[in-house]
């Protein structure tokens, strides 16, 4: 039995860790303690969660206590970004098994501490690209790993987040490099992580450009150069086109979104509002982003990602000697004002012949059924898909599938 100590109440932690956990894996995995540096949100978990009233709850600087006094021998850590530093190396320290949410840390430096710090303990940290589960990129792995595209020579991989999602970033601590290390750390390790696990190998050569279009100060859509609004207290909403976008002028209802639950309570947290103004001054990370990339053994990347952009997905393609794989994905339809094609939909075009139209069966659960199957990985050590991500410099994210070895450790 698992005995989880829960670092950072963050809703990610809520509804990707503790849920299931009560819900599903009670028999196996057991939420001894609860910590966050603010004590509102042990109120929340309390509300959200009445079975876990009795569990007792720590703040930081108590986290030796936590854990010689609960009997702690798992950290999930799911706290603000520039946090995870600190809780994964204390947790080594305990010779701990640590989860962690990406990105594990926010800089280089801190990533050379944890793989010294991992190297000198029995624990192990274990990060959570959940969106390696997602049914159609399980298909690409498969695709690339059988040789079905013979050897990958290029990847081109374009993002596209919508102004509802984008906005959400620089509404909250996302907006401050300190906390987040910019979004090409906090959202787009999701991505470079898919390429790489794809691949099975790691980029040696990267340049990349990033710049600030759409928000803080200088944005051509700023009504007025001020600082210090808030959405939800605003008195220039009306020439606000973000907020116009989303928010009707006689309505103010809650836009459904799985990464902006904790955005929509203005009084979860103390001290701190999610719904600051995109337009501040004191903005400092990148809207847009693109990236080239050279990998050991030849393969050439070609990225980019913007937050601002009419409608949310992705368009990818791999180009290999044997042919080329294409899919494009459309997020959030809800939110896309015009219809979207099919999805779950692979074409692959092979160098000589006809093209080939896959179709992947999307499950059940957020990300296209990948929580579910990420947390049966995490809670369950048995079975079926088998992956433990450990981000280390000489050690690749260990894969294996039970209808082969195709898949095996890189």
């Amino acid at each position: 039995m698992k005995r989880i100590a829960v670092c950072g109440l963050s809703n990610r932690a809520l509804s990707m860790f503790i849920k299931p956990v009560l819900e599903r894996y009670s028999n196996v995995a057991s939420i001894v303690a609860l910590l966050d540096q603010d004590p509102k949100r042990r109120q929340i978990v309390a509300n959200d969660y009445p079975e876990l009233a009795g569990v007792r709850f720590f703040l930081p600087e108590a986290f030796a206590s936590m854990v010689e006094s609960e009997q702690v021998d798992t950290l999930i850590v799911t706290s603000r970004d520039d946090t995870h530093i600190a809780y994964i190396l204390q947790g080594l320290a305990y010779d701990l098994d640590v989860v962690c949410e990406k990105p594990m840390v926010t800089t280089a430096a801190d990533a050379r501490r944890v793989l010294e710090a991992e190297k000198a303990s029995k624990g192990t940290v274990t990060v959570t690209f959940n969106y390696r589960y997602n049914p159609i990129h399980l298909k690409i792995k498969e695709m690339v790993a059988s040789g079905k595209l013979g050897k990958i020579t290029s990847v081109d991989l374009n993002w596209y987040i919508d102004t509802y999602h984008g906005a959400s970033y620089f509404k909250r601590w996302n907006r401050m490099r300190a906390f987040s290390g910019g979004l090409s750390i906090h959202k787009s390790t999701h991505h470079f992580d898919l390429v790489n696990w794809w691949l099975a190998q790691s980029p040696k050569e990267v340049f990349a450009y990033g710049n600030l279009h759409y928000y803080g100060q200088q944005s051509v859509w700023n009504p007025s150069k001020q600082n210090g609004r808030h959405c939800g207290t605003c008195t220039e909403t009306d020439k606000c086109a973000y907020y116009a976008r989303w928010f009707g002028r006689s309505t103010n209802h809650a836009i459904k979104d799985d990464h902006l639950l904790a955005g929509q309570n203005m009084d979860a947290y103390s001290n701190y509002r999610p719904d600051a103004c995109i337009f501040d001054e004191e903005i400092e990370i990148e809207d847009t982003y693109t990236v080239a990339a050279l990998y050991e053994h030849g393969v050439l990347l070609s990225y980019s990602v913007n937050f601002s952009l009419p409608y949310e997905g992705y368009r990818l393609a791999i180009n290999g000697t044997g042919g080329r794989l294409e899919t494009q994905e459309y997020h959030a339809p809800a939110r896309i004002p015009f219809p979207v094609p099919e999805q779950q939909v692979i074409d692959f075009y092979p160098l000589f012949g006809a093209k080939e139209t896959i179709y992947v069966v999307e499950q059940e659960g957020g990300h296209g059924g990948g929580d579910t199957l990420i947390q049966e990985e995490i809670f369950l050590e048995k079975g079926g898909i088998v992956l433990t991500v450990y981000w280390q410099e000489q050690r690749r994210a260990l894969w294996q599938l039970p209808w082969g070895k195709a898949f095996g450790a890189q």
